[in-house]
């Protein structure tokens, strides 16, 4: 971060403190919220602004490679405006994943986020033209609100940015500018070798300021596409947490013993240090930033800390998941008046029980919500529990689908 201090567009460190636990970084506060958010909350989305923010992403991207530095996992998460101003500064954030590169070098460690991930690093040998990649997929996304890789699993993902080709057929491709089409399929070239640059992104016709992209207003299909793809299915989390908490003793007595074992301390909670000896005092291989994404994938209330339900809802077993029973459990404690559906109010409810705030309880219930009626009944609430997880961890770090997979690859969980 330091390496990169200066650029307009990057979150800076304020200040450092360390005490006998742990390291405090105090960062720049960027209350504007997340890159898709603003869109939709914006309302009016043209294709020029779509140009502009991606102007911001690939400059960042361009001032990273210059210095030698690969940030490895971009995804519109991960840029924030600094204030709820127009003219905010969109500033780049979370380099736990970022390395620094030498011309040449080739990397094999997976990482990244699943709808963004480059090709090239799913096969283990990647260079800094993945970012180019990433910024390519967040592009298509700008410019028609859906991946242009899409799957139900973190495989059919990954099979779709291996086999798939892009699709400017389907709506609103037509209506989007030849220019704009261009670029994206330079960015998204599978072959790196053959892949458009950073630099050579900031040049093109579309890109530039006053280029060649249309000021005409974008379908609104698309600003309601962005607002689906960007609402975390939260309600999945914290179901798995209430089947989690039903188990019985003799379900989850291995994993209680691995709780014990991880909270050195006996607080009840597993910070990051704890979990980085108890990984590996199992034997489980991995780097700081692997550990650090394990850690934020299972932390549902961002409490900074893993609980004892967090814990066991990250480890559980996909068949205890899918177990009849414990679907009955987990519905009947959203659905408290037991009328046989969730509603919004209901929703609302666990929310605040599960200390979970700033959520779209309308998307959270559009996720699951098949016939749209606007509740959740049981049926539906099987299908979003059974589906491909849509929050989707990360490859690598994770293991080959979620942070449950992942914790359950790390340890010897039984």
């Amino acid at each position: 971060m330091h390496h990169l201090a200066g650029s307009v567009n990057v979150i800076s460190i304020k200040e450092a403190f360390e005490d006998g636990v742990a390291v405090h970084v105090v960062m720049e506060l960027c209350v504007g919220g997340e890159l898709f958010d603003r869109i939709v909350e914006r309302g009016h989305y043209t294709e020029r602004k779509a140009a502009k923010l991606a102007r911001t992403i690939v400059g960042v991207i361009e001032s990273c490679h210059s210095l030698g530095v690969m940030h490895r996992d971009l995804k519109p998460e991960n840029f924030l405006f600094v204030s709820q101003q127009e003219d905010s500064p969109l500033k780049a954030i979370d380099f736990g994943l970022s390395t620094f590169f030498k011309p040449g070098e080739i990397f094999s460690d997976v990482v990244g986020s699943p709808y963004y991930v480059a090709p090239e690093v799913l096969r283990k040998r990647y260079g800094p033209e993945s970012d180019v990649w990433s910024a390519g997929v967040i592009i298509f996304i700008l410019l028609s609100g859906v991946p242009p890789f899409w799957g139900e699993s973190e495989h059919e993902i990954f099979e779709a940015i291996l086999h798939h080709e892009l699709d400017f057929s389907s709506e609103p491709w037509p209506s989007i500018s030849e220019s704009a089409k261009d670029l994206v399929r330079k960015m998204l070239v599978r072959d790196p070798s053959k892949r458009i640059t950073a630099y050579d992104v900031l040049r093109h016709p579309w890109i530039q300021v006053d280029g060649a992209a249309p000021d005409k207003p974008l379908d609104s299909a698309v600003l309601s596409r962005l607002k689906q793809f960007s609402a975390m299915n939260k309600l999945k989390k914290m179901a798995l947490r209430v089947i989690a908490e039903n188990l019985s003793e003799e379900e989850i007595a291995g994993l209680k013993e691995m709780f014990k074992m991880i909270d050195t301390d006996n607080s009840g909670q597993i910070t990051f240090e704890e979990l980085k000896v108890g990984l590996k005092n199992f034997g489980a291989n991995l780097n700081e930033s692997e550990i650090y994404d394990l850690m934020k994938a299972a932390d549902v209330d961002n409490s900074g800390t893993i609980d004892y339900g967090e814990f066991i809802a990250a480890t559980l077993h996909l068949n205890k998941v899918d177990r009849e029973d414990h679907l009955v459990a987990a519905f009947s404690y959203f659905d408290k008046d037991g009328s046989g559906y969730i509603t919004q109010d209901e929703l609302q409810q666990a929310c605040e029980e599960f200390g979970i705030g700033d959520v779209r309880l309308e998307e959270m219930i559009r996720e699951a919500d098949q016939d749209n009626d606007g509740r959740i009944d049981y049926n539906e609430f099987v299908a979003m529990m059974q589906r491909g997880n849509a929050d989707l961890g990360k490859r690598g770090r994770k293991g080959s689908t979620s942070f449950r997979i992942g914790f359950r690859e790390a340890l010897p969980v039984c």
